[in-house]
């Protein structure tokens, strides 16, 4: 049927009203305030590594008001989620964490395109692939090595409980399913309590120093739940990471030099836990 609206005949010059109206574009968002970016931020980290930071405090009250000492208490990094004659059930829950967990990472990503900027504003691309492993892995031997210490020491100490970074069934997926835990770990950490709040910090106004400090004691925080040497211990962690990120404006070698040292980790745990002599196990 014809539309009873169209006109066949020929404009009149200078006669607009037969043309359709150019359509409308959208205006750009304009930058977010200041109250604005504090709002996300908190946003952000209440659905992330801030609502782990709490968690981590309120585990920590529960291991000091055990009747066990710190070294008696173990705190599983990560543990199965079915019995082990159910491995396919076990792997889809694995998978279905991990995805998810790292759906903040995708949030602050968006989040940065909003305010007209990009994960390459916090250096999260593989524009420079070589350097960002090179010195991601020279990051990972200091601090892997130095964490060691930590640990060890303060485990002797009494001052951190038994860490078992793996406590998976034994099934063939089992090392697969630890170095991907290992990469989450350094996307999520870096991205967002490095890179994404040491920039949104500096944008409020914080000084240098305080975003370094306020970064920092955050990475520290949520890893309480291990006890008070892995606390300092990674505080030390995260300054040197900050201060590694001001220097180069690049997140990517941190996430390469935390994924590797959660790879050694979690993978060395399943060989050396309960085999070597000088490795805290699990009683």
């Amino acid at each position: 049927m014809a539309d009873p609206t169209f006109d066949p005949r020929p404009a009149a010059p200078g006669d607009d009203s037969a043309r359709p109206a150019p359509a409308a574009v959208p205006p750009r968002p304009a930058a977010p305030t200041p109250r604005l970016l504090g709002w996300e931020v908190a946003c952000v980290l209440a659905l992330s590594l801030g609502a782990a930071a709490v968690s981590s405090m309120i585990s920590f009250a529960g291991l000091l008001t055990a009747p066990e000492s710190l070294p008696d208490q173990t705190a599983s990094l990560i543990g199965s989620r079915a019995a082990e004659e159910r491995p396919w059930l076990d792997l889809s829950r694995q998978l279905f964490s991990l995805a998810f967990a790292l759906a903040p990472v995708l949030l602050v990503v968006h989040l940065l395109h909003r305010s007209r900027e990009s994960a390459a504003t916090i250096g999260f691309d593989v524009r420079r692939p070589g350097r960002d492993l090179g010195s991601g892995a020279a990051l990972a031997a200091l601090i892997g090595l130095g964490g060691l210490a930590v640990y060890l020491v303060s485990w002797r100490l009494g001052l951190t409980v038994t860490v078992a970074p793996s406590a998976l069934n034994e099934h063939w997926w089992q090392l697969p399913v630890l170095v991907l835990q290992a990469v989450k770990n350094g996307v999520l950490e870096e991205v967002i309590v490095v890179g994404y709040l040491m920039l949104r910090l500096r944008q409020l106004g914080w000084s240098p120093v305080s975003a370094v400090l306020a970064s920092s004691l955050l990475r520290a925080t949520y890893h309480l739940y291990q006890g008070v040497g892995m606390f300092f211990g990674n505080l030390v962690m995260g300054l040197v990471f900050c201060w590694f990120y001001q220097r180069y404006g690049r997140v990517m070698p941190l996430v390469v030099a935390h994924a590797l040292i959660d790879i050694v980790a979690f993978v060395g745990s399943v060989y050396l836990i309960g085999r070597v002599d000088w490795l805290p196990s699990p009683g």
